[in-house]
């Protein structure tokens, strides 16, 4: 029996559309009727993920929790969360559950190993992503080098996810901004990219840049289609 898929999202409410349509995008399909059921709660009062690692703000467990109880009850078979810095979290909620969590860190680093053998990813994600380590755990586990932003270009990935994206501003004047980011990590050895907040894939996706690009929104999507028992495309 096919299985169907539980969103936690909200975090934020674009990365969670984003994900939601690749889902669509990546099943095969040729009809409506032979699409994945997916619930969604995009709560986007969920507190900040980074601000809670790193700076003492308010922990958003408890909020990621009713979310949790929510798709529970609507009968989700897995749970997947549109947010890298969240699955920090991830722990905590899969003790609260029987539903399995798939999780976008170990679906990119598998993605990686095999699109890039002995090739270096340049980790772009936001503080908390970067300072817990999460992918370089992940990507070491599936022996992928990596490049990790300077501070200078961490501020710059910051300034682009919270005020740019997640403040839906124009993406066009930031297109010299992200090329010479990008162009600086190829300088100190990096081969691709890794897209690893879920506001960077709708930033690469507008502004023109070769990559190559893993994004973690579309393995995670891919991982949860496999996992219900349909076909990628």
């Amino acid at each position: 029996m096919k299985k169907s898929i539980g969103i936690l999202g909200g975090m934020g409410p674009l990365a969670t559309a984003d994900l939601l349509r690749k889902i669509t995008l990546h099943t095969r399909a040729a009809c409506d009727a032979d699409h994945i059921r997916v619930f969604i709660d995009s709560d986007p009062a969920i507190p900040d993920r980074t601000a809670a690692i790193l700076s003492g703000g308010t922990d958003p467990v408890p909020e990621m929790t009713r979310a949790l109880r929510t798709l529970e009850k609507c009968g989700a078979d897995c749970v997947i969360m549109p947010c890298n810095t969240a699955h920090y979290f991830l722990p905590r909620l899969q003790a609260l559950t029987d539903i399995p969590f798939i999780s976008m860190l170990e679906a990119t680093a598998k993605a990686c190993a095999a699109a890039y053998p002995g090739k270096a990813a340049a980790i772009l994600g936001t503080k908390g992503t970067l300072q817990t380590r999460l992918y370089h755990d992940a990507l070491a586990a599936q022996n992928v080098q990596t490049v990790t932003p300077d501070d200078t270009q961490q501020d710059e990935l910051m300034h682009l996810i919270y005020d740019v994206v997640k403040a839906n501003r124009p993406l066009a004047p930031e297109a010299d901004a992200w090329t010479r980011l990008l162009g600086d990590l190829c300088a100190r050895g990096a081969d691709y990219f890794i897209l690893g907040c879920t506001e960077l894939p709708l930033l690469a996706d507008t502004l023109p840049h070769p990559g190559p690009f893993i994004d973690p929104t579309a393995e995670l999507a891919r991982a949860a289609i496999r996992f219900c028992g349909y076909e990628c495309v």
